[in-house]
């Protein structure tokens, strides 16, 4: 076997992703879409994207956003695999 293959299936038997951890992720993008809502003062001139009937949040504020919420996503999975929650 090859040194590449044997690292591939080392990472796969330590499940780096489950259902946890992608809800964890998706808790921390709707709250930092929610913040970024309110907290974006000037926002750009493209046309809105409608998600759960929020108007005014265009693309460029969505991917702020959401870029925003996989960084804090990212902590939060670190801190709580590093105290053993998850």
């Amino acid at each position: 076997m090859e040194i590449n293959t044997i690292i591939f299936l080392g990472l796969l038997s330590k499940e780096l992703w489950s259902i946890q951890i992608a809800i964890i992720m998706i808790i921390c993008n709707l709250i930092s879409i929610g913040i970024g809502r309110y907290a974006i003062q000037i926002r750009g001139l493209g046309p809105s994207i409608n998600i759960f009937g929020i108007e005014g949040l265009g693309l460029p504020e969505l991917l702020a956003t959401t870029s925003l919420g996989h960084a804090i996503g990212a902590g939060t999975i670190l801190g709580l695999r590093s105290i053993g929650i998850i």
